[in-house]
């Protein structure tokens, strides 16, 4: 049996960041406590090349799993991914190509790497086996599923009532994630929320191919900064390759409403220091902003260190409550003097296109050396080292070249 220090890490990581865990919480404490090590995995889609701070609340209970000495693997779902997660999905999934899918997952290691440690953790990819069963093989697992199971899930009977279409091989994709359970024989699989009727195939599949017992784990969701569900689409993201000011600026934008969500599922900041804050907001003592900057430190310095987070700091108060330049800026090379202020804004790359450029402008968000530009058929002259601010977060820096 295990005592003392490594107990009250089993109960941590059954606890801190978790929702539910099935059939149940007791019963899987029990293994554990025993001292028999188990094998479990977590498994992302490679659906985007950006990892966010929303991943690594299971890779950080799958690192500890592995510290306690449990045999833990991260599942890049390069075979999964093919086919396309219907999970909470309102229409299906675009299909990948292999080419986005290699592209997409060659820098995960190294964005995962400053937070986690990687020799408590494998690697492995389920397009391994996934992309060579046969028909054979396919009909081997569909035939342990019904049909019927698989389209009571609620996106899909969301859909169905909706008018909308079920692709067929969106069907397959629980079967598929499940099989990964069988392959790898595995004890427990971590996810998110979302994927619960999918890693409840995989426990039914590992007990109708094996004859074994599989836990399931799911994680509190992180919602966006903004409150919404994550989406690389919708900008609420904090990415993990994000520079420290970027992932600074980012935190400072979440809603009043997440910053204790965020506090608990992405900080290690202990329950009862978080508690007391949430005491000292509701007296007063402290406000909203002083929070969200403690939180936009600690996140910087879970990922980069305490003297990044503390540069981080020190240049969003610079720019952000005094209204100064950052100290480093992105330059704009030129050896043009003279310029539309549209063309630009485009060239110089702070406007995607003449109508964003045109709403900028009359937003009052173009500032030349801290003066409002209002008039977007403005003629300009540039000079060396002028700065450019868009908005709060966009500057360039003007470099006059010589033509050679």
């Amino acid at each position: 049996m295990i005592k003392g220090d490594k107990m009250d890490k089993i109960n941590e990581v059954l606890t801190r960041r978790v929702a539910t865990i099935y059939p149940s919480k007791k019963s899987l404490e029990k293994v554990l406590r025993s001292g028999k090590k188990i094998r479990l995995y977590l498994g992302i889609d490679p659906t985007a090349v950006n990892l966010h701070l929303g991943h690594l609340i299971p890779l950080r209970i799958l690192e500890a799993f592995g510290r306690l000495g449990h045999e833990a693997i991260f599942l890049f779902g390069t075979g999964t991914v093919l086919v396309g997660d219907p999970s909470e999905r309102e229409s299906g999934r675009k299909l990948i190509t292999e080419a986005e899918v290699k592209k997409n997952v060659q820098t995960w290691k190294d964005q995962i790497r400053p937070v986690i440690d990687l020799k408590y953790i494998k690697f492995r990819s389920n397009a391994d086996w996934l992309t060579k069963l046969t028909l054979k093989d396919i009909i081997k697992i569909g035939s342990k599923i019904s049909a019927v199971q698989l389209f009571k899930r609620d996106s899909f009977t969301r859909r169905i009532r909706a008018g909308d279409t079920v692709w067929y091989h969106e069907t397959m994709y629980p079967l598929l994630q499940g099989y990964d359970s069988v392959v790898m024989d595995v004890d427990l699989e971590i996810g998110g929320t979302d994927q619960m009727f999918n890693m409840l195939i995989g426990r039914e599949l590992q007990k109708k191919f094996r004859d074994k017992e599989k836990y399931v784990m799911t994680m509190k969701m992180l919602s966006g900064s903004d409150g919404k569900t994550m989406s690389k689409t919708s900008g609420n993201t904090i990415n993990l390759l994000a520079s420290p000011q970027d992932k600074f600026g980012q935190a400072m934008r979440i809603i009043d409403e997440m910053i204790f969500e965020y506090f608990k599922l992405v900080t290690d900041l202990p329950l009862t220091e978080i508690k007391q804050l949430e005491k000292n907001l509701q007296s007063g003592q402290v406000q909203p902003m002083n929070l969200k900057k403690r939180l936009a430190f600690e996140i910087v310095k879970m990922y980069h260190g305490e003297k990044a987070a503390a540069a981080a700091l020190k240049e969003f108060e610079q720019v952000f409550q005094k209204n100064k330049n950052p100290k480093k800026m992105p330059i704009f090379k030129t050896s043009q003097a003279r310029w539309g202020i549209i063309d630009f804004l485009i060239t110089s790359k702070l406007a995607p296109s003449r109508s964003e450029a045109k709403r900028l402008i009359k937003q009052n968000a173009v500032e030349i050396e801290s003066k409002k530009i209002t008039n977007p058929n403005l003629k300009l002259r540039i000079d060396n080292n002028q700065v450019v601010r868009v908005g709060k977060r966009r500057f360039k820096k003007i470099k006059i070249i010589q033509n050679p």
